[in-house]
């Protein structure tokens, strides 16, 4: 099967080039704990192993940026930084990798008063002088304030695509070129939507595609697999990611699940008809990474799998999230959300918090919640 790719220009990423034409590069993220220099250089080596193109760690603090720093010297792979709130942490890690990731709903946490325009200016002066590339990474559950302001609530699609396209024209008003974008969703649907509208108004700037929070395999390998195949079987999309939430020991699962897809893809092993509307029961669920505060919550999105079978003919959509950075957000989509903190598992139904739960009791509470959505009541938690 022979796909006309898009016109995307070159950007380089360490030793492998994305766009233009070049292979379409898979990548993952590590899930340990960015602070455990040995396990997460044994995570980052294991996926470079699997066939990672590109490995991505998060930097939330400047001691998990000093221990980027001590990372890198134990690796060759090459490695993307995942910045959230606080982007001057740029300053410690630009020199030691191949690309800085950062997220225009997130730069209003840091320094308030500052214009964005200056942080984004800041970093890639930063990433200019290192000779790194940049991803403008706009994610459903986070999108800049003000952009959501400007549209329907309804529409959650304009304020990703109009963030992003803001973004990069921003960059290109600088000099900088070296730059890709993703534009994540937790449908397949939605994702395919905004990629298409975006690669539609700049066919020139590479993709990086994936479905966030797609859950545990084998359904997660769906969703991705829906996406990508509409995308890029189209020729839209630079480099993937498969995102599975999976214990650290099978994160090369991530690798093996987006070279499979592709590969089915080129050989035109793919639907002819592909239609994945929710009309039954949709567990989202984050992909491990090291914002978890507590490693029980992959076993308790497996848990939750198992204990809403009964509920599989039902319209409702469960989140679990596992941190505090993602969790709060981006369970408001969603009928009932999880999102998991050291000792507590916060239990939400659509944006009204319900309690907060030990994890041996928050079964209990969901079922509860489930339950009454089921029949229609609304009696609340005890």
């Amino acid at each position: 099967m022979e796909i006309k790719r898009n016109p995307t220009r070159s950007v380089q990423i360490g030793s492998i080039v994305i766009g233009n034409g070049h292979p379409i590069a898979v990548q993952s993220m590590t899930a340990t704990h960015t602070q455990d220099v040995a396990a997460t250089v044994e995570q980052v080596n294991e996926l470079h192993q699997a066939g990672a193109d590109l490995v991505r760690i998060a930097v939330d603090s400047q001691k998990d940026a000093d221990a980027l720093v001590s990372i890198r010297k134990h690796t060759s792979a090459n490695l993307s930084v995942d910045l959230q709130e606080n982007y001057r942490l740029a300053m410690t890690v630009a020199p030691h990798v191949d690309k800085i990731r950062y997220n225009p709903g997130h730069l209003y946490h840091h320094e308030r008063t500052r214009p964005w325009q200056d942080k984004v200016k800041f970093l890639a002066e930063l990433t200019g002088e290192h000779g790194s590339a940049m991803r403008i990474g706009v994610n459903c559950g986070s999108v800049d304030p003000e952009k959501l302001g400007q549209f329907d609530p309804e529409d959650s699609i304009s304020p990703m695509l109009v963030s992003a396209l803001e973004h990069c024209d921003l960059l290109d008003s600088l000099g900088f070129y070296r730059y890709c974008v993703s534009l994540k969703d937790s449908d397949p649907g939605k994702v395919v939507d905004v990629n298409r509208r975006f690669a539609e108004q700049r066919p020139d700037v590479p993709l990086h595609l994936g479905v966030t929070e797609a859950g545990l395999p084998p359904d997660a390998v769906i969703k991705t697999r829906i996406a990508f195949e509409q995308l890029v079987g189209r020729g839209v999309g630079d480099t993937i990611r498969v995102s599975l939430t999976v214990p650290n020991s099978r994160k090369f699962e991530e690798i093996e699940a987006g070279r499979q897809i592709l590969k089915d893809i080129d050989a035109g092993r793919v639907r002819s008809v592909v239609d994945f509307k929710i009309d039954r029961l949709n567990i989202i669920a984050c992909p491990s990474c090291s914002r978890v505060e507590n490693d029980a919550f992959i076993d308790l999105a497996q848990q939750v799998k198992e204990m809403t079978k009964y509920a599989t003919s039902h319209a409702i959509t469960i989140a679990v999230m596992g941190c505090r950075v993602n969790g709060p957000g981006e369970t408001d989509d969603a009928d009932l959300g999880l999102w998991c903190g050291p000792k507590y598992v916060n239990l939400k139904r659509g944006t009204t918090t319900v309690g907060a739960f030990p994890y041996d009791e928050i079964l209990d509470q969901l079922k509860q919640q489930l339950d009454q959505l089921i029949t229609g009541t609304t009696t609340g938690s005890t």
